[in-house]
C-alpha cells in the first residue's frame, strides 16, 4: 500500500521486483522480438538494431530517490516506487540515420499506445549551454487488440520505454555516461565536451548527406546513357567508380540486381588490376565483345547448364580487350576454356562480325 515512508516502500519494491523479475525479463525479450519484426525490411529505412534490458533493482530505487522522492515528500503524495519507474523494461532501437527516427516513430505509433514522448534532441538544441546525447524516448503500452492475445496477456498493463537513436547518438551516449561530474566541471572541460558533442552531431548529419548524395548518384546511374545498345559516358577520362560502373552495367544487363557491396568489391578488384581503368574503356570492352559473349554464354548453358552472370561476362569482356593486362580476372581453367572455345567453330560467326 502506498505511503510516504521511503524505507518501507524500498523494501516493498524489493519484494515486488523479486516476484515479478521473471515477467519483466520475459516482457523485455518478447517486446524486443515484436519490435524487431515490425521494423524489419521496411521500405522507408534500413532494418535497425533492437536491444532490450530490464532495469536493475537497486538502480531503480536510486533513480526514484534522485528524481521523485523529494517531490512526493514536498507535496505529501503517497507513492509506490514501481509506479514511478516507467522504464523498468527498456527497448533501444538503433538506426543508421537521424531521418529514420521519425519514420520508426510512425511505425511504433501505429502499433502501440504512446503514453509519453520526450525529444532529447529538441531539448538540447533549445538550450545552448546543455550537452549530452540526442534521441527520442517513448513510453509505450500494448494496444488493446494485442493485449488480448495469449502471448501478450501477461504484459497487458506494462508500461515500457523505447529509445530511438542513431548509431552515432548511441556511441555518444555511451561516452557521455562515462564522463563523471558533467554538471560541475571547469569551464574549459565543458567547452571541450561541447566541441566533442558537436563533432558527433556533424558526423550524424554528414552520414545523412552522404546517403542522399549516394541516392542521387544511383538515380543518375539508372538514367538512359545514350541511344539503345550504346554505352556512352561523359568524362570518359575519369577513373572508373561504383556509380559509373552501375551506369554501364545496368544498361548492358537490364533487370539484373546489382547489390551495392558486391559492386563496390568488384570495382575495387578491377582497379587493383588497372588503376587507370576508365568508364569509357569498360563500356567499349563490353560493346565490342557483346556478340561473342552472347554466343559464349549460350554455349556454356547448352553444354554445361552454366549461366555466366554479368560480373563473369564483364571479366571475359575485359580479358578479350587485353589478355595480358586483364588475365588475373579469370581463373586458369576459365581462360583455357574460353581460349579453346574462341579457337573453335562455335565462335567464328561472332568473331567475323567484330
Amino acid at each position: 500500500m502506498a505511503s510516504l515512508d521511503f524505507d518501507k516502500e524500498k523494501e516493498s519494491f524489493k519484494e515486488w521486483y523479486a516476484t515479478n523479475s521473471e515477467v519483466l525479463h520475459d516482457a523485455a525479450a518478447s517486446l524486443r522480438t515484436l519490435l524487431a519484426l515490425l521494423l524489419a525490411d521496411h521500405d522507408n529505412f534500413p532494418t535497425p538494431q533492437v536491444q532490450s534490458r530490464v532495469k536493475d533493482r537497486d538502480e531503480s530505487i536510486a533513480k526514484f530517490a534522485r528524481k521523485y522522492q523529494a517531490r512526493h515528500e514536498e507535496t505529501k503524495t503517497t507513492y509506490e516506487i514501481k509506479d514511478a519507474i516507467t522504464d523498468l523494461v527498456g527497448i533501444r532501437v538503433i538506426c543508421l540515420y537521424e531521418a529514420d527516427i521519425s519514420s520508426i516513430r510512425e511505425v511504433l505509433a501505429q502499433n502501440f499506445e504512446i503514453l509519453e514522448e520526450t525529444d532529447k534532441t529538441q531539448a538540447l538544441e533549445s538550450h545552448e549551454g546543455l550537452f549530452g546525447y540526442k534521441g527520442l524516448h517513448l513510453d509505450l503500452k500494448l494496444l488493446e487488440n494485442r493485449r488480448a492475445l495469449p502471448e501478450y496477456r501477461r504484459f497487458q498493463n506494462l508500461r515500457f520505454e523505447v529509445q530511438l537513436r542513431t548509431i552515432v547518438q548511441d556511441a555518444w551516449s555511451v561516452l557521455d555516461h562515462k564522463i563523471k561530474y558533467k554538471k560541475n566541471i571547469p569551464h574549459e572541460l565543458k567547452r571541450r565536451i561541447n566541441r566533442l558533442a558537436a563533432l558527433f552531431e556533424l558526423a550524424d548529419q554528414e552520414f545523412l548527406n552522404i546517403r542522399e548524395e549516394t541516392r542521387t548518384l544511383e538515380m543518375k546511374a539508372k538514367e538512359e546513357p545514350g541511344p539503345a545498345g550504346a554505352v556512352k559516358l561523359q568524362a570518359a577520362a575519369q577513373q572508373l567508380d561504383a556509380f559509373s560502373f552501375l551506369r554501364i552495367a545496368q544498361k548492358q544487363f537490364p533487370g539484373y540486381d546489382f547489390h551495392g557491396e558486391k559492386v563496390d568489391g568488384f570495382v575495387d578488384e578491377l582497379l587493383s588490376i588497372d588503376p587507370k581503368l576508365t568508364p569509357d574503356e569498360l563500356g567499349t570492352a563490353l560493346r565490342d565483345a557483346v556478340a561473342t559473349l552472347d554466343k559464349y554464354r549460350a554455349f556454356q548453358y547448352e553444354r554445361y547448364l552454366n549461366r555466366l552472370n554479368p560480373y563473369t561476362t564483364i571479366r571475359h569482356a575485359l580479358y578479350m580487350r587485353d589478355r595480358s593486362r586483364f588475365a588475373p580476372l579469370l581463373f586458369d581453367m576459365q581462360r583455357r576454356n574460353f581460349e579453346k572455345w574462341l579457337d573453335s567453330d562455335n565462335a567464328k560467326g561472332s568473331r567475323e562480325e567484330l
